[in-house]
């Protein structure tokens, strides 16, 4: 309500009644944020990633990747994401067909996906802190703390950010903001996709084979 209506309402003797109009931004602009954003997480993983490559080896007479990596159980949490990145993108094609419906049936089947990895990943962590090979350990679990706990934060965040949608969407219906929105949770997730076969193959599968 303007501040002028508001002086009417008063001086009529009307409560006056405040509501908040919805800020409508331009889908470009909304869009190159988003790929700001984006690539400013690239570089926050592109340093986490060149920190784990210089002292991915400092075992500090601990525990090696060989001993600690169980590759079936991450290659069974990989697919977990993979297949959340296929599902998101049934999602989206439904948005396009304004199914609001079956564009929340996949969505919710993405974040259960989503919830398996984190739960994977986090009783990796705790079977690994159980057997003594904590972040503190040695240098090597350090970085492989960080850098898999920052992409599993991502993860958990991407999760909550779907579920409010899938409110609003239930809510609101596939009005042109929330296709905006999905939009960007669509590039969020898919880059977790991207950064997450780094993490397979750089972390998991090399630190096992090398």
């Amino acid at each position: 309500m303007t501040e002028l209506h508001a002086d009417q309402a008063f001086q009529e003797g009307k409560a006056p009644t405040f509501y908040l109009e919805e800020e409508h931004h331009p889908e470009g602009s909304t869009m190159l944020g988003f790929w700001l954003y984006l690539m400013s997480d690239c570089l926050i993983f592109a340093v986490l990633f060149a920190t784990h490559a210089v002292v991915g080896r400092n075992y500090a007479a601990g525990p090696s990747p060989a001993d600690l990596f169980d590759l079936p159980l991450v290659a069974v949490n990989t697919s977990m994401l993979l297949f959340s990145s296929i599902t998101y993108g049934f999602a989206m094609l439904e948005m396009e067909k304004a199914k609001k419906s079956t564009t929340l049936v996949w969505m919710a089947v993405t974040a259960l996906f989503g919830m398996a990895f984190v739960g994977l990943e986090l009783y990796e962590f705790a079977h690994m802190i159980h057997e003594g090979a904590g972040p503190q350990r040695s240098a090597f679990l350090s970085s492989f703390f960080t850098l898999v706990g920052t992409h599993g934060l991502h993860v958990t965040s991407g999760i909550i950010w779907m579920l409010v949608l899938m409110a609003q969407v239930a809510k609101r219906g596939l009005i042109l903001e929330n296709k905006r929105r999905l939009m960007c949770l669509s590039m969020f997730w898919h880059f977790l996709d991207v950064v997450w076969i780094g993490v397979f193959s750089f972390v998991y599968l090399m630190g096992v084979l090398l």
